[in-house]
């Protein structure tokens, strides 16, 4: 089996997993330090957010202001205007990241795989074709060109 090592991510992994400082995305709510925390746009009842750990660059997720786990328990205003920012997120990366494709899609509960699994959210990242290349097939290795600073102003202009 092969190991990535990336011990840089521990501590947000700890904060992240309901640790002693609690929900990454409770912590982030706090609107007067949006360029920092990467949140991009802030809504009625939901927020979009930079990935701090992107897959590919432009990776984004829309956030419920609550820190609600499930659909079940959503409102539905919460549940529409989070389809409505994810619409206009999928827009966004495709204009300023000349996306082919986009994959979009919620882990909820831990069993599922979500990483803040207390807390509902949808992710959406940009792909292209043949964006497996070399260094992410032979090397198990993703280049993100794009520094997160630049990426949460591009997508805040479209925001």
């Amino acid at each position: 089996m092969d190991r990535l090592w990336s011990p840089w991510r521990y501590e947000y992994l700890k904060r992240g997993s309901g640790g002693e400082e609690g929900c990454v995305f409770c912590r982030i709510f706090d609107p007067r330090d949006d360029e920092a925390n990467y949140v991009v746009h802030r809504a009625r009842e939901n927020f979009v957010v930079l990935n701090r750990y992107p897959y590919t660059n432009g990776h984004a997720m829309v956030v419920s202001n609550r820190h609600i786990a499930t659909l079940e328990e959503s409102p539905r205003s919460t549940l529409e205007e989070m389809i409505g920012l994810t619409q206009r997120l999928e827009a966004a990366l495709r204009k300023l990241y000349r996306a082919a494709g986009v994959n979009i899609g919620m882990n909820i509960g831990e069993a599922a795989g979500a990483g803040v699994a207390g807390h509902i959210h949808i992710h959406a990242l940009p792909r292209w074709p043949a964006d497996s290349n070399f260094i992410t097939v032979v090397g198990e290795t993703r280049v993100l060109p794009e520094e997160l600073s630049v990426t949460w102003q591009r997508l805040r202009g479209e925001f």
